[in-house]
C-alpha cells in the first residue's frame, strides 16, 4: 500500500525520553522519542482504563502508563508483563529532523 506521509514537526520538538501528543480525525497520537533517539507513535490511551500514554514514563523501547503503571511497547503496541491489551502502532518517518506519521494504518485497522 502507498503510504501518504503527514508532517508533524521536528524530532528536536520531542525532548529525549518524551513525547508529545498530535490530534487526528482519527483521535490522539502520542509520539515518543527514547534515550537512544528513536521516534515511535502509538495510540494515546491505555488499553486497560484510557490513561493518556503521552503523559508517561519513557524507559527503553516501552512507556509506563501515569494513571495504573502499564508498560506498553513502544515497537508493537503490546502491554507488556502479565497484563493483557494493546494500542495500534503508527508507521513513523524521519527526514532530516522532521517527522511524518502515516494516518492511512488508522483507517485500515478500525475498518
Amino acid at each position: 500500500m502507498n503510504m501518504t506521509w503527514h508532517p508533524i514537526g521536528d524530532i528536536s520538538d520531542i525532548p529525549l525520553r518524551g513525547a508529545r501528543c498530535v490530534k487526528t480525525p482519527q483521535g490522539k497520537i502520542a509520539v515518543f522519542r527514547t534515550a537512544e533517539n528513536e521516534v515511535f507513535a502509538i495510540e494515546d490511551h491505555c488499553p486497560h482504563k484510557g490513561g493518556p500514554l503521552s503523559q508517561g514514563i519513557v524507559h527503553a523501547k516501552a512507556v509506563t502508563c501515569p494513571l495504573h503503571n502499564w508498560a506498553i511497547s513502544l515497537e508493537t503496541g503490546k502491554a507488556l508483563g502479565a497484563d493483557v491489551g494493546a494500542v495500534r502502532t503508527i508507521p513513523v518517518r524521519i527526514d532530516g529532523g522532521a517527522l511524518f506519521i502515516a494516518l492511512e494504518s488508522l483507517l485500515i485497522a478500525a475498518e
